[in-house]
């Protein structure tokens, strides 16, 4: 896919700086892990507040991630595909089902696939129900992710945007793999998706602050 919905120098020169700052901060930052990562393939879901820092962490792994069309999701999507991601350009509200198919296709290529279940507009930390959607209809587990940082700023943005600064601790809790069956209600997986990724996300950020998990 990898298809650019927006061209322009601009899109060129702040994307290629975003991604040196990540790249550079994620270097000078130290990472606990907490979990095991699934090998198997999966849709790697974690809060879109806690982008910036998954980009480094996750890079080259042979994901494909689902971005949004509008020109925010541009700068969002030059900047994964710089870490090494394959992008699919769409929504999981809006032409999900369209979002769905390329995102299948994605998986059936054997690329592992991610979602922020709360983008891209939000509300922050409440599950969409297009990553549960996917799940059930392509049989691949959720993998809920959550992370935490010691050095950050935060916008004042929908999301609460978490931008990572250079020698702080980032934290990456990985849960358990959430199977959507077919006959299961998605509003009830995506309300106890939603509980696992703030439960991870705390337990991220107790980590992120030093502190151990029991």
């Amino acid at each position: 896919m990898n298809e650019s919905t927006h061209s322009g120098p601009a899109y060129a020169v702040l994307s290629a700086l975003g991604y040196l700052y990540i790249f550079f901060t994620g270097l000078f930052t130290r990472l606990r892990v907490a979990g095991t990562p699934d090998r198997e393939a999966g849709i790697y879901a974690t809060w879109h507040s806690g982008l910036a820092i998954m980009l480094y962490v996750m890079k080259g792994r042979n994901i494909s991630a689902l971005v949004s069309r509008s020109g925010d999701g541009e700068y969002v999507a030059r900047v994964l595909r710089m870490f090494g991601f394959n992008t699919v350009r769409g929504s999981t509200s809006r032409g999900a089902a369209q979002s769905v198919m390329k995102l299948v296709e994605q998986g059936q290529r054997g690329f592992h696939l991610a979602i922020t279940p709360d983008g891209p507009r939000g509300p922050a930390r409440k599950v969409q129900p297009g990553v549960v959607y996917l799940a059930q209809k392509t049989g691949l587990p959720v993998l809920p992710l959550g992370v935490g940082l010691s050095r950050k700023i935060t916008f004042n943005s929908w999301d609460k945007f978490e931008l990572p600064l250079p020698f702080g601790r980032a934290a990456v809790v990985y849960g358990e793999p959430l199977k959507i069956e077919e006959g299961d209600r998605l509003e009830e997986k995506a309300a106890e998706l939603e509980a696992v990724l703030n439960r991870l996300n705390e337990e991220a950020r107790l980590l992120a602050a030093g502190n151990s998990l029991q």
